[in-house]
C-alpha cells in the first residue's frame, strides 16, 4: 500500500474518531439547559458532514462568489478559455447557476440540484480535476427565498469545496457579500481573486486587511479576465497574475490534494461549530460558580451551627467517656497505691451496698436494701440512657430540620437560576444524604472518642503522670508509718513513752482521707480538662470537615456533570483545532480563521 494510502486511512481513522466522540457527547443526558443548544448544534453538525464524507474521491466543487459586477463570469470564461456563460455589467448577470463539467466526470455523486443548474461540458484540463459552478450573485435586490438568486446561492454553497472570492475596487467592502461569505466559509477553502485589473487600482493589501481577522489568507491574485480570455483564444499562454492563478489552480485543486481539501473543509466546520456551541455555553459558566459558593457557604452556615450543638452534646455526656476514661486509666495502671485508691473510687457504691447488706439483721432490712439498691440501679441505667441518647441525637449532624429545610430552599432558587431542570426528588435526595451523613457521622465519632479515650489513657498513665500522683499521694501515709513505727519501735523501748493513742489516730485517719480526696481530686480534674479539651476538638474538626460532604450532594452533583461535560466539549474542540491546524500548514489554499 502507497504512504499516501496509509496517511489517508490514517486521517479518515482520526476523523471517525472525533465523529464518533461528538455523536457520544450529543446523545448524554444532559440536566444544565444551557448544553441542550449545544447539543443540537452538534447533532445538525454531525448531520451535515454526511454528505462530506460520502464525497471523499469525488471531483472537487469549485464555485465563484462575489458580488454584482465583479467579473465572476469574465473570470469563468477566461479559466476554460472560451465564453460559456454570460458575461456584462448587467445587475445581475447570472441569475440561473453554470455548472461547467469535464464530459467523463460523472455528476450522480455530487449532491448539486442538477435539475435548476445550466451543466455546459467542455474538454479542458482544469476540468479533469474539479467541475466549475458560476453562482448566482448575493447582493440582489431580492428577497430571501429558494427561487431567488439568493436563494439559491443559499442552497448551492454549502456543497462546494472551494470558493474564488472574486471581488473589485469597487465591491470588497460589501457587507452584505462579507455576510453570505462567513457563512459560506465554514466549510470552503478560499482563493481571493481581485479582478478588473485593466482600470482598478492594486488594491489587495488594504483587502488583506479587512480580511485577515476572519480569514487566513496564503494567495491573493490581481487580474485581468478579458485580456485572459483573448490570450487564450489567440493560442497564447495566459500571461501575469491570470497565468499564475491558472498555475496555482492547477497544483493546490490536483487529484492528490482533493482528499486533503476535503478533510480541511470538514474539520473548518467542526471547529466552526464547536466554536458556536462553546459561544452559547460561555456567559453561562458563572451560574456554576455561583451555585457551588452557595452550596459552599450553606454547608459552612449549618457546620458551624453543628459545632455548636456537637460541643454541647458531647459535653452533656461528658461523665459518660469519663467513666470509659477512668476505667481504662485504672486497667492500664497497673498495682500500686495509688491504682488502688482509684478502684476504691470505682468500687464505693458496691462497697457501700456491701456494708449496708452485712449490717442488716432482719428481713424486712434485707428487703429495704435490696429496694433501694434496685431504685439506685435504675437511675444509673437511666441516667446512662440519656447520655446514650444524647450521643444518638448527633445522627441528625446537629442540623434543625427547620435549617435544613431553609437551605435546600436557598439551594433551589440557586439551583433554578443556574439554568438546571428542576428535579423533584431533590429535597429527598438532600434528606436521605442527610440521614446517611448522619449515621455514618455518629460511626465516626465513636471512633474518634475511643480513640481520644485510649490516648488520653496513655498520656495519663505514663511515667511521669504516674511517679508525681504515686510519691504525692504516699507522702502523707509514709510520714504516718513512719511517726507510728517511731512511736513503737523507738520511742516506747528506748525513752519509755507511752503508744499514740485515739487523740492521734482519728487525726490523721481523718487527714488521710482528706489527703486521698485531694490527691484523687487533682486527677480527676485533670482527667475530665483533657476529656473536655479533646472533645471540643472533635467537635471543631468534625464540624468543619467531614461531616458535611455528603449533605447537598445532589446540587453539586449537578454542577459537577455539567462542568464535567462542558469539559468534554472543551477537549473535542481543542482535538479538531490541533488536527485543523495540521492539514493548514500542508495547504495554501484560504479559510477561514479558527472561532
Amino acid at each position: 500500500m502507497h504512504m499516501d494510502d496509509l496517511a489517508h486511512l490514517d486521517w479518515l481513522a482520526r476523523i471517525d474518531t472525533v465523529r464518533e466522540r461528538l455523536a457520544l457527547w450529543a446523545a448524554q443526558p444532559v440536566d444544565w439547559e444551557p448544553l441542550r443548544p449545544a447539543q443540537s448544534l452538534t447533532a445538525r453538525l454531525l448531520a451535515r458532514l454526511e454528505p462530506l464524507r460520502l464525497r471523499w474521491e469525488d471531483p472537487l466543487i469549485v464555485a465563484t462568489f462575489g458580488g454584482t459586477g465583479t467579473g465572476k463570469s469574465s473570470l469563468v470564461n477566461a479559466l476554460i478559455g472560451e465564453e460559456v456563460t454570460p458575461a456584462g455589467k448587467q445587475r445581475p448577470t447570472t441569475r440561473q447557476p453554470i455548472l461547467l463539467a469535464h464530459p467523463e466526470t460523472d455528476l450522480a455523486n455530487c449532491l448539486l440540484p442538477l435539475d435548476r443548474i445550466e451543466i455546459v461540458r467542455r474538454d479542458f484540463p482544469l476540468l479533469r480535476d474539479i467541475v466549475l459552478l458560476d453562482c448566482p450573485d448575493p447582493d440582489t435586490s431580492e428577497s430571501d427565498g429558494e427561487a431567488t438568486n439568493l436563494g439559491r446561492l443559499q442552497e448551492l454553497l454549502p456543497l462546494c469545496d472551494v470558493l474564488l472570492y472574486v471581488s473589485t475596487q469597487q465591491k470588497y467592502r460589501s457587507a452584505k457579500v462579507g455576510d453570505e461569505l462567513g457563512k459560506a466559509a465554514e466549510s470552503c477553502r478560499l482563493v481571493f481573486i481581485q479582478t478588473h485589473a485593466d482600470s482598478d487600482s492594486d488594491l489587495r493589501d488594504d483587502w488583506r486587511k479587512q480580511l485577515e481577522p476572519h480569514y487566513r489568507i496564503a494567495e491573493m491574485f490581481f487580474v485581468d479576465s478579458r485580456l485572459a480570455l483573448a490570450e487564450q483564444r489567440s493560442g497564447q499562454q495566459p500571461t501575469g497574475d491570470f497565468g499564475r492563478l491558472l498555475t496555482f489552480l492547477s497544483r493546490e485543486l490536483a487529484v492528490s490534494r482533493r482528499a486533503g481539501i476535503r478533510r480541511a473543509n470538514l474539520l473548518d466546520l467542526l471547529d466552526q461549530g464547536l466554536a458556536r456551541s462553546e459561544a452559547l455555553v460561555q456567559p453561562c459558566l458563572p451560574l456554576l460558580t455561583q451555585l457551588d459558593e452557595a452550596i459552599e457557604e450553606q454547608r459552612r452556615k449549618l457546620g458551624r451551627t453543628m459545632a455548636a450543638h456537637l460541643a454541647d452534646e458531647l459535653s452533656s455526656c461528658r461523665n459518660l467517656w469519663e467513666r470509659r476514661l477512668l476505667e481504662q486509666v485504672t486497667q492500664s495502671w497497673g498495682v500500686s497505691p495509688f491504682a488502688g485508691l482509684l478502684r476504691v473510687y470505682q468500687a464505693q457504691a458496691m462497697l457501700l451496698a456491701s456494708w449496708s447488706l452485712t449490717r442488716a439483721r432482719s428481713t424486712a432490712q434485707l428487703a429495704l436494701w435490696g429496694a433501694w439498691q434496685g431504685v439506685r440501679w435504675i437511675g444509673q441505667r437511666q441516667a446512662n440512657q440519656v447520655e446514650e441518647q444524647r450521643l444518638s441525637r448527633l445522627t441528625d449532624l446537629g442540623i434543625d430540620a427547620t435549617e435544613l429545610r431553609a437551605a435546600e430552599f436557598t439551594l433551589a432558587g440557586f439551583v433554578h437560576a443556574a439554568q438546571f431542570r428542576n428535579s423533584t426528588a431533590m429535597a429527598e435526595a438532600d434528606r436521605s444524604s442527610s440521614e446517611l451523613a448522619g449515621r455514618n457521622f455518629l460511626t465516626e465519632v465513636s471512633r474518634r472518642l475511643d480513640e481520644i479515650i485510649v490516648d488520653l489513657a496513655r498520656r495519663n498513665t505514663g511515667w511521669f503522670v504516674r511517679a508525681v500522683f504515686e510519691i504525692g499521694f504516699l507522702t502523707l501515709p509514709a510520714f504516718l508509718m513512719y511517726r507510728v513505727g517511731r512511736n513503737f519501735f523507738y520511742d516506747s523501748f528506748w525513752l519509755e513513752r507511752p503508744l499514740l493513742d485515739l487523740n492521734f489516730y482519728i487525726p490523721a485517719a481523718l487527714f488521710f482521707v482528706l489527703w486521698s480526696s485531694l490527691w484523687l481530686w487533682r486527677f480527676l480534674v485533670r482527667l475530665r480538662r483533657g476529656v473536655q479539651t479533646e472533645i471540643r476538638q472533635l467537635a471543631t474538626e468534625l464540624a468543619q470537615t467531614t461531616s458535611l460532604d455528603d449533605v447537598f450532594a445532589a446540587q453539586e452533583t449537578l454542577g459537577r456533570t455539567a462542568r464535567r461535560q462542558w469539559s468534554e466539549l472543551q477537549l473535542l474542540r481543542e482535538t479538531v483545532s490541533a488536527l485543523r491546524l495540521t492539514l493548514e500548514s500542508d495547504s495554501r489554499l484560504g479559510g477561514r480563521q479558527s472561532g
